[in-house]
């Protein structure tokens, strides 16, 4: 669904947006509902914001309570957006792995406007975290729009954003792992990572790029041709979210495909054990995951 991104003239005004979650039954979906409220004044000179569409699949599996992903976006100042993917081995330990993830997104767009996060992702992510009181823990990431066109990201793990500009993607953010498939991320336990383990990127915007910013479903399930190949031919951005999550959910499901996680996990030496190698197979597949994906248009406010 399109969220309109409306940028607020009065600087330090609460961001007026409203979030709300349902699951829809039996659709193995997650619709998230967000409206922003425009301000009555009118810039001064033209500035840049953003227009936004979101969608999100649960893992097949989670769908009953819509999986372990989160995320916001407000249209506060240019506008910010953050993805938190909860860590799903706290399940082992009898902890819901979402509560985390939501908590920490729940912080997040309640303290966007904090004066001391002084509009900073490493910032905000600090003081969301420090807030968040559930179990758990979670990859996340954060970018902030300023209104002359400087887009700030930063991240914690293997969530990511890239960057698209006339067909071509200009910028990606890099994975932060330890290991294969155990990435950094924000936990309750003091032996985790913090915001000052975070990779910052600051990246100049242009009218009519193109943010895609995702879970690592999205990521592990979908190459950069077909993300460049959706979203050049489906400029809607509501269109195109739907269909980049419904790929990678497609892709994660199918035990033949090629995937960019199957590559990965070869390329750091998992494979099928040898009598199978030794038959001509080789591991294959997509990363069976929740899903989601923000697709964020810049335009003039």
């Amino acid at each position: 669904m399109a969220i309109p991104m409306t940028r607020m003239m009065v600087p330090h005004a609460r961001p007026s947006l409203h979030l709300s979650h349902p699951i829809l039954p039996n659709s193995g979906r997650v619709d998230f509902l967000c409206r922003c409220a425009p301000s009555e004044l009118q810039p001064l000179r033209p500035e840049l914001s953003l227009f936004v569409g979101i969608h999100a699949i649960p893992h097949p599996d989670k769908v009953e309570k819509g999986g372990e992903d989160a995320f916001f976006v407000s249209s506060y100042r240019g506008g910010v957006m953050a993805v938190a993917d909860g860590v799903s081995g706290w399940a082992e330990q009898d902890v819901d792995p979402s509560l985390f993830s939501k908590e920490l997104m729940a912080n997040a767009f309640r303290l966007v406007d904090d004066e001391e996060v002084r509009y900073d992702p490493g910032f905000l992510i600090d003081k969301a975290h420090t807030a968040t009181t559930s179990r758990g823990s979670a990859t996340i990431i954060l970018a902030m729009l300023e209104e002359v066109g400087i887009l700030k990201i930063s991240n914690v793990g293997d969530c990511g954003l890239k960057l698209l500009r006339e067909g071509q993607i200009i910028f990606a953010t890099t994975p932060q792992e330890h290991y294969f498939d155990c990435p950094y991320q924000l936990s309750s336990e003091g032996s985790a990572q913090t915001y000052l383990d975070a990779s910052f990127s600051i990246v100049e915007v242009e009218k009519g790029d193109v943010i895609v910013m995702g879970s690592d479903g999205l990521f592990d399930n979908v190459f950069d041709h077909e993300i460049v190949s959706i979203v050049t031919k489906h400029t809607d951005v509501t269109e195109s979210s739907r269909l980049l999550a419904e790929v990678a959910s497609n892709h994660s499901r199918d035990p033949e495909f090629e995937s960019p996680y199957a590559l990965e996990a070869r390329a750091k030496g998992f494979d099928v054990p040898l009598w199978k190698k030794v038959l001509g197979k080789k591991l294959t597949g997509g990363k069976l995951d929740d899903v989601t994906v923000i697709i964020a248009k810049v335009v003039s406010s």
